[in-house]
């Protein structure tokens, strides 16, 4: 997938500044080829859980964000979270007292 569709895709307006970021994310995600893909399904999946997949500010990763007020749906969503790590080996880690994960790559 080209880095313009994909910045569209998260809901971006692709710029030099957004796709150099992602270039970023690329070259800092362990086996992102192999993930890529999968990424943009979660981000699909999550939409219904008012969860998202997105470019982190402070790190060069991708960010799993969860701002359901729901406990069910935000429970839902960790839920698909975990069942997306464990199928597709990825590796994402959840920060602490946050309802959010960087996604760090491939897990072989």
């Amino acid at each position: 997938m080209q880095r313009e569709a994909m910045l569209t895709q998260l809901g971006y307006v692709p710029n030099d500044a957004l796709l150099k970021q992602l270039q970023r994310i690329e070259e800092n995600t362990t086996g992102y080829e192999k993930i890529q893909k999968h990424i943009m399904d979660l981000h699909d999946h999550l939409k219904i859980d008012d969860a998202y997949v997105a470019m982190s500010n402070s790190n060069d990763f991708f960010k799993i964000k969860i701002e359901s007020q729901s406990p069910e749906i935000e429970e839902e969503a960790h839920e698909k979270i975990r069942h997306f790590s464990e199928k597709f080996k990825v590796a994402i880690n959840k920060l602490e007292n946050k309802n959010t994960y960087y996604i760090v790559g491939f897990n072989h």
